[in-house]
């Protein structure tokens, strides 16, 4: 299943609900700005360990927003309001730790193939005839 099929039930045209310029201050988005973060982090996660064909850059996308309206909502919050969703933000931080595993072995495992594949072309068109090794022994000989 791609994150593609995950997102395609939601409607495109949702009206926003009015935003409370003192929701932020109370801490009322929040809890709800976390689990879209976990949810977001959770799927892209599974789909990088599962799904060839999962879309990267519009996860990312994702989470980059999130991440965003995450940093404007606690910019300006109480610390008793921190502190009341501080298991909430623990549990995103080990989340966000176990995504970038993911992404780090994913990168790691497409340096190691792309590496593969450049050796690959480099031998099948190498005849031996302009070996850039052999230039260097006749220099220096």
């Amino acid at each position: 299943m791609s994150e593609q099929d995950l997102y395609s039930q939601v409607p495109v045209n949702v009206p926003r609900p009015r935003v409370d310029p003192q929701a932020s201050q109370r801490g009322a988005s929040l809890p709800g700005l976390i689990a879209r973060i976990e949810e977001a982090v959770e799927i892209e996660t599974k789909a990088i360990r599962t799904d060839v064909g999962f879309d990267l850059k519009s996860s990312n996308d994702r989470k980059s927003r999130y991440l965003y309206e995450l940093n404007k909502a606690v910019r300006d919050i109480r610390p008793e309001v921190l502190q009341a969703n501080r298991d909430g933000i623990i549990r995103l931080r080990g989340k966000l730790a176990e995504n970038e595993a993911a992404i780090a072995a994913h990168l790691k495992a497409v340096t190691e193939v792309a590496g593969l594949i450049q050796d690959a072309i480099e031998q099948s068109e190498a005849d031996g005839t302009y070996d850039s090794a052999a230039f260097q022994r006749m220099r220096t000989a």
